[in-house]
């Protein structure tokens, strides 16, 4: 079986070996081997045969207004699709109340020293990947505070490799060897809802005692059902019949960029709307960084590249000592007492100031 990637391992180039699934196979396609590991993850009944719960999910179902789709106009077909995409927002708002009780569990999980984690296969793990991956240069986290685990492993985010799905037992597996904790959230994607390798992953993680949430478009499913906390965005059926890397996959884009940056928002990680702890690690980000501490400490270009580099291009020390008229060294101090938290640092400097 292709290796599944854990993100943190992938971003620190560690990447994990060739038996990362160690004894784990795919399901064998015997009721007897799926009922023996359904029965030892206690995921129900219901999967015992996915391709019932397929047949009625809305996201497999065939869409009226999109027939005829091979028969139209270029154009015609731009509308179409267009049209089916301006239902997501909508879908995806009906959901803020899930969303916004995933962002509060995940922020208390963080401040106590646990991990988010994504898991997902196909396109639902390549959104996980694409969120988790954005954290650090974004949001400035440590790659191991927001991790994906796909499965297929770094040959899925290239190419198709479905069957990696299919095993309950891969997913609890590949959850196990992140080594969570029952600090940890554990965010299991699947459009469907009936994904094997998601389910295998959450009911694992609840037995480790951490907190799950679940993203799909299927409020009826498995995973909506088996989630402490279920975020189901209806998008109904795709323009292209089963295809659920459109509105489905535009939902869970759309679902993790709300977690991930209202999280990081709340935990300080963004100065009023500025992303403070950018990472500047090319020309590019170095001239986005001193113009976004120009704007924020309010001074000058000269000023703000003089703080940079004393801050070593540390803009939220940069930031810091702008702010409070202290040194990168009390600037540097301030923001790990603060935990990164920009305002919270603020305001430890400038006691620090005033002490002095």
């Amino acid at each position: 079986m292709t290796p599944s990637l854990n993100l943190s391992a992938w971003q620190s180039r560690r990447l994990p070996h060739d038996n990362f699934l160690g004894t784990s196979r795919p399901l064998r396609s015997t009721s007897r081997r799926k009922t023996a590991i359904l029965r030892r993850y206690n995921l129900g009944r219901e999967f015992v045969h996915p391709l019932k719960i397929v047949k009625l999910a809305q996201t497999e179902q065939q869409n009226p207004r999109s027939r005829g789709l091979d028969r139209k106009s270029t154009l015609e077909i731009l509308r179409v699709l267009n049209n089916e995409d301006a239902r997501v927002a909508a879908a995806v708002r009906r959901q803020l109340p899930q969303i916004l009780k995933a962002v509060n569990a995940i922020v208390k999980a963080l401040s106590r020293n646990g991990k988010l984690i994504y898991i997902g296969a196909g396109t639902s793990g390549r959104m996980a990947v694409l969120d988790a991956a954005e954290c650090p240069p974004t949001f400035g986290t440590d790659p191991s505070m927001v991790q994906a685990i796909i499965a297929g492993g770094e040959r899925a985010l290239r190419y198709a490799t479905e069957d990696a799905e299919d095993s309950v037992s891969a997913g609890s597996h590949d959850l196990k060897r992140a080594k969570i904790s029952s600090r940890d959230v554990i965010v299991g994607v699947s459009a469907s809802g009936t994904t094997p390798y998601v389910l295998g992953a959450v009911a694992f993680a609840k037995k480790r005692g951490a907190l799950t949430v679940g993203i799909t478009s299927n409020k009826n499913s498995p995973l909506a059902r088996e989630s402490r906390i279920p975020i189901t965005p209806e998008t109904g059926p795709e323009a292209v019949t089963g295809s659920t890397r459109m509105k489905a996959g535009t939902a869970q884009k759309m679902v993790l960029n709300l977690l991930s940056t209202a999280v990081m928002v709340r935990m300080g990680r963004v100065y009023d709307n500025w992303m403070i702890h950018v990472a500047l690690t090319n020309a590019k980000l170095r001239r986005r960084g001193a113009e976004i501490l120009q704007a924020a400490a309010g001074v000058d270009a000269s000023t703000a590249e003089h703080a940079l580099r004393q801050a070593q291009h540390k803009l939220p020390i940069a930031l810091v000592m702008l702010k409070s008229n202290v040194g990168a060294g009390d600037a540097r101090k301030a923001l790990a007492a603060a935990r990164g938290n920009v305002r919270q640092a603020l305001a430890k400097a400038r006691r620090l100031q005033k002490g002095n």
